[in-house]
C-alpha cells in the first residue's frame, strides 16, 4: 500500500526549466520525510504539485489517499500547509487571522476563539494577539502562519522551510510541537535547509538537485554512504594551513580530500583508526611546530552528505526560495496558501 504521501514521476517544467524530472516520493503514515536540496532543486515545486497548488506535466501523487490530480479538493480537506511566504492577513488581528483559519475549517465559532487562544500562547504571540498583522515583525509573521497551519490536526502535514526566520527559542518550540503531531500519527513532509533540523526531526531523508531524488535514507544511512570518520584540526597561524593540509593529506583514507575553511582555520580530512589515528595526527603537527587551538574526532554530519552529494554547502538562508517558476512563487503562495491550508472548497 501506498504511504500517506506518494508520488511517481513527477515531471514539471518552467518554459525551458525542468524544475521536476521523475520525482517519487513514499512517505508511511505517521513519519516525517525530510526533503533536502539546494536553491532550486525542485523542493518548493514538489510541495506545490502535493498540495493542489500547481498541476503537473506528468506523473501521479496521492495525499491521504486522494488522487491529488482527480480530487483537488477532497486533498485539500486533509491537509495542513505552512508555505516558505507567511499567508497572512495583515488587516486582521493575530487573533482573528486564526478564528478566520477555524471558520474555514467549519470550527464552530466558541471552537476557533479556544483555539486561536491556545496557539497564540503557544507561539508566543499572546501580547501581540490585538494588533494587526501589517504590524508584526517578520519572525511574528512566520509564527502566526505556522499557527495557522495547525489551527486543525490534519493527517498530513507540508512544511516549506517552516522554522527560516526563526530564533532558536521559537525554533525549538516549533520542533517540540511538531513531534507532537507526529506522535499523534500526523504525517509530515519537511522542507528544509537547516541541516540539523532534519537530523532532528526526520525518520527519512530525501535529497532533491536538479529535479531529482538522489539520494534517500535514514540520516545514519546517508551519512554511512558518505563515509567513516572525520579528523578536524584548527590551526592557529594562518601562515601553516598549507603545511598542516599537506601533513593531513598524507593520513587521508582512500585518496580523500583535506576541506580547508581559511577565514576558520579549519581543516577536515577523512581518515580511519579512531583515536590511535588522531594521536599520531597530534605527534606530527607537533613534530612540524605547528600549533593548534582545536583538533577532534567526528562522524559525518549531514553537511557532509550534502556536500558529497550536491558538491556544495547547503545555503541557510534564501531570498526566494525555489522560485523555479521564473520569480512568481511568493505572488502565487500569498493566493493559494491560505485556500490550500484551510481546504477551502
Amino acid at each position: 500500500m501506498p504511504g500517506a504521501i506518494y508520488a511517481e514521476g513527477l515531471v514539471k517544467n518552467f518554459g525551458d526549466v525542468r524544475a521536476l524530472d521523475g520525482v517519487d516520493l513514499d512517505v508511511p503514515e505517521g513519519t516525517v520525510l525530510g526533503l533536502l536540496g539546494p536553491n532550486g532543486a525542485g523542493k518548493t515545486t514538489t510541495v506545490r504539485v502535493l498540495t493542489t497548488l500547481l498541476r503537473p506535466d506528468q506523473g501521479k501523487a496521492f495525499v491521504a489517499g486522494v488522487d491529488v490530480l482527480e480530487h483537488p479538493n477532497e486533498v485539500r480537506r486533509r491537509i495542513g500547509l505552512s508555505g516558505q511566504f507567511a499567508a497572512v492577513d495583515e488587516y486582521l488581528t493575530g487573533r482573528e487571522n486564526l478564528q478566520m483559519v477555524g471558520q474555514l475549517y467549519q470550527l464552530k465559532a466558541k471552537d476557533a476563539r479556544r483555539r486561536a487562544d491556545e496557539l497564540l500562547e503557544r507561539f508566543n504571540l499572546a501580547e501581540a494577539a490585538d494588533r494587526t498583522a501589517k504590524t508584526y515583525s517578520g519572525g511574528m509573521r512566520r509564527r502566526l502562519d505556522l499557527a495557522a497551519a495547525l489551527v486543525v490536526s490534519p493527517p498530513v502535514m507540508f512544511m516549506d522551510e517552516p522554522t527560516t526566520g526563526l530564533d532558536p527559542r521559537n525554533r525549538q518550540a516549533l520542533w517540540e510541537v511538531i513531534q507532537e503531531l507526529v506522535a499523534g500519527g500526523t504525517t509530515l513532509l519537511l522542507t528544509t535547509q537547516y541541516l540539523e533540523e532534519a537530523d532532528h526531526l526526520a525518520d527519512d531523508i530525501c535529497v532533491v538537485d536538479h529535479g531529482r531524488v538522489i539520494a534517500r535514507g535514514t540520516s545514519d544511512q546517508l551519512k554511512a554512504q558518505t563515509g567513516g570518520e572525520r579528523v578536524e584540526v584548527v590551526v592557529r597561524e594562518r601562515d601553516h594551513i598549507g603545511t598542516a593540509e599537506e601533513l593531513l593529506r598524507a593520513h587521508a583514507v582512500d585518496g580523500g580530500e583535506v576541506t580547508v575553511e581559511q577565514h576558520t582555520r579549519r581543516l577536515t580530512v577523512p581518515v580511519t583508526g579512531g583515536a590511535k589515528l588522531l594521536a599520531e595526527v597530534i605527534r606530527d603537527l607537533d613534530g612540524r611546530g605547528i600549533e593548534i587551538d582545536d583538533i577532534g574526532l567526528r562522524r559525518p554530519t549531514l553537511d557532509d552528505v550534502f556536500i558529497s552529494l550536491t558538491g556544495h554547502a547547503a545555503e541557510e538562508e534564501t531570498s526566494n526560495g525555489d522560485d523555479e517558476d521564473g520569480g512568481t512563487g511568493e505572488k502565487s503562495e500569498k493566493k493559494a496558501g491560505a485556500a490550500a491550508k484551510a481546504g477551502k472548497k
